[in-house]
């Protein structure tokens, strides 16, 4: 039986620590859908249709990972794509407490989705999609905290 996952996320934008755990994830189960989530009430820097892209270019060394996006409730999203897990990284102890919240609703609205939680490579614990923003909008290098095609998006983003 085939083991579907989903790590879903805003992925605004991908970074070093996402791409960490799509990687680490896609040794564990047979295919790896990642979802990026089109979230109304949030004004991303990227467009989902750019996040997908930038993901897309990040991931082509990977075979049986795959770019989606979606709205609404996560567990539905699981569902409709016939997968099983949903994949979460954690970076520190309080990403557990929020993540722990999301995983009992999500068992609760659907009892056959199980939550695996990834712990983050040490390198990129103090990693985050808001850190790369920052860092590029004061026009530093992000090239160590991301793929390359989203440094290079990075740049064209903060030099308008």
């Amino acid at each position: 039986m085939t083991t579907i996952a989903v790590y879903p996320g805003s992925f605004d934008p991908v970074t070093n620590g996402h791409i960490d755990i799509i990687e680490r994830g896609a040794k564990v189960f047979d295919e790896i859908i990642v979802a990026v989530l089109n979230n109304q009430r949030k004004t991303p820097l990227f467009s989902v249709e750019e996040r997908v892209q930038l993901l897309e270019e990040s991931l082509t060394h990977i075979n049986n990972v795959s770019v989606d996006s979606f709205q609404g409730l996560l567990v539905d999203y699981v569902k409709e794509k016939n997968a099983s897990v949903i994949v979460r990284g954690l970076r520190a102890v309080s990403d557990f407490e929020y993540e722990m919240q999301n995983a009992s609703i999500n068992r609760k609205l659907e009892s056959s989705v199980e939550t695996f939680f990834m712990m983050t490579n040490n390198n990129y614990s103090y990693l985050s999609s808001s850190i790369v923003k920052e860092v590029a909008r004061y026009g530093r290098n992000a090239e160590d905290l991301v793929p390359p095609p989203v440094e290079r998006a990075l740049r064209e983003k903060y030099q308008r």
